[in-house]
């Protein structure tokens, strides 16, 4: 059994005098409340309105529809409900456009090797992006700022990414805005460097702590310790100062990485004469040749050190 169409005055909400622009303001209310875009379950009720609109929007169609019914009115007003539905899409796109999104801004923000370990919290200032340029020949303004403040949890390493939602650049026509992206650069330590938790550092060392052995300061990221080197130590050793390394979490009692030490053996340049004579005295009691001083060639137990280090 068919199913008994509504009276197309009735769908569209209008008296059946109402003049054609009254038609038509009700029609596209209707089209932008129902349309499957915006209202996925108003396809049936979108094709009911389309349907007496094509009618209604057509003098002779709607003339037969008045005298005759449903069975009396044709299709006449197809041209008139083509030109609606087209103007409704072109609205359903324009708002669609014009609700955008705001764009992602960023911001790198510099800390200390130590700063990056231990944590800290830095406050910085964002400018505020501007939507019109200046006319030619203007002076441009000094752009506004907001101040943020921006937590570096310990242990941040080099281009981590602290993201701050909804502090982006403002959103159009009632989108949410963007976000913003601070991205930490960890500056270069003249002693330090990182691998993981662990912190590295070269001591240098001279011949005769090498040698002898010596309890000597190293640095640290939390100052200065003692640490000993025993007797007979080669370059390149490395030695493991534990739990002096980047915190592996917050917390004050947090676990940390190691301080690994690299010491460097440092050969003498220019020799005193005294000094010479010691390091000659040496040679000759470990069997070594001692040059001549005119002697170019690298024997000896200096030039034997040098050799290996250099």
């Amino acid at each position: 059994m068919a199913r008994r169409r509504r009276d197309f005055y009735e769908v569209l909400g209008v008296a059946k005098d109402a003049d054609e622009a009254e038609i038509k303001r009700s029609y596209r209310e209707l089209a932008r409340t129902f349309h499957p875009d915006l209202n996925p379950g108003g396809a049936e009720k979108f094709k009911e309105i389309n349907e007496a609109y094509a009618v209604l929007s057509d003098a002779q169609a709607r003339a037969r529809y008045d005298r005759w019914g449903p069975d009396g009115e044709g299709s006449g007003g197809l041209g008139s409900v083509v030109d609606a539905v087209e103007e409704v899409l072109g609205d359903v796109l324009r708002r669609r456009k014009k609700k955008q999104r705001g764009r992602d801004l960023r911001y790198t923000l510099e800390v200390s090797f130590e700063e990056a370990a231990f944590g800290c919290t830095k406050t910085i200032n964002v400018p505020v992006p501007t939507a019109v340029d200046p006319p030619p020949g203007a002076t441009r303004p000094s752009p506004a700022t907001r101040e943020f403040s921006v937590v570096v949890p310990p242990g941040t390493r080099e281009g981590a990414i602290k993201m701050l939602r909804g502090e982006g650049e403002a959103g159009h026509g009632g989108a949410p805005p963007g976000d913003l992206h601070v991205m930490v650069r960890v500056k270069d330590h003249p002693m330090f460097r990182r691998e993981g938790h662990d912190v590295l550092c070269d001591v240098p060392l001279t011949m005769p702590q090498a040698a002898l052995g010596a309890v000597l300061e190293v640095p640290t990221i939390d100052g200065p310790v003692k640490m000993r080197i025993p007797e007979g130590t080669q370059t390149g050793r490395m030695f493991r100062i534990r739990g002096r390394g980047v915190p592996r979490s917050a917390g004050k009692n947090a676990p940390r990485g190691d301080q690994l030490v690299k010491v460097v053996v440092r050969t003498p340049g220019e020799l005193t004469p005294r000094q010479r004579e010691l390091f000659e005295e040496l040679a000759r009691a470990l069997g070594e040749v001692v040059p001549r001083r005119d002697d170019k060639r690298a024997g000896g137990i200096l030039g034997r050190v040098r050799s290996l280090l250099d």
